[in-house]
């Protein structure tokens, strides 16, 4: 299973981004929110967190390799989670991701049906099924992971995601987890890793 690989970007056509790695060239389905940013990435090295499955009908014997290229870990949670609703596969989900993660999360815990059934291939009864599913599942991907971290704070977003795990671990409410990280985000701070994020968290709560 692959499940991250790193190249440099050679093109980018529709949903489909072309990987040089090493002697080999990769295809790698992209969504559509992702493929703005790789455009700019085009000849510099490059990581994706990605996805493996078989296209094709079994039946038929005609199956088909694919990888599915994501930014981060945690978009790449998000997709698959997205993907266990009845009704989206894995070419819906794809066309469906126009927007970022953030905001579609944030339609799935607003309840916003009409919102959702404006992404592509997602209609009014399949955005009813997604926000049954789902709504309760998206938190950290709405309230935390979607917000802007500062440009000031050096922090990747999984380890923000990771951190707001243990915190909700620990018995803090979705609300309160995403304060004290919010409240550390705003120290301006480089964050290496979700042990040096937490100790900042718990350094601030004893000030």
């Amino acid at each position: 299973m692959i499940t991250k690989i790193t190249g440099k970007p050679l093109t980018v056509s529709g949903d489909i981004l072309t990987l040089s790695v090493g002697a080999f060239e990769y295809e790698v389905l992209i969504p559509e929110f992702a493929r703005r940013h790789l455009q700019e990435k085009i000849g510099k090295e490059t990581s994706l967190h990605t996805i493996e499955y078989l296209e094709g009908n079994p039946m038929q014997g005609r199956m088909t390799p694919r990888l599915i290229g994501f930014l981060s870990g945690i978009e790449r949670e998000f997709f698959e989670l997205f993907c266990q609703v009845d009704g989206v596969g894995v070419r819906k989900a794809l066309r469906a991701m126009v927007r970022p993660v953030q905001d579609v999360a944030q339609l799935i815990e607003d309840q916003d049906a009409k919102g959702l059934s404006t992404l592509p291939g997602v209609g009014p009864a399949t955005a009813e099924r997604i926000i049954a599913k789902l709504r309760r599942k998206v938190p950290k991907f709405a309230l935390l992971v979607g917000r802007d971290i500062p440009a000031s704070a050096d922090v990747p977003r999984d380890v923000v995601s990771e951190a707001y795990d243990v915190l909700r671990a620990l018995g803090h409410s979705e609300s309160h987890a995403r304060r004290l990280l919010d409240e550390a985000l705003e120290r301006k701070k480089k964050y290496k890793d979700v042990e040096e994020l937490l100790h900042a968290v718990y350094e601030q709560r004893q000030s």
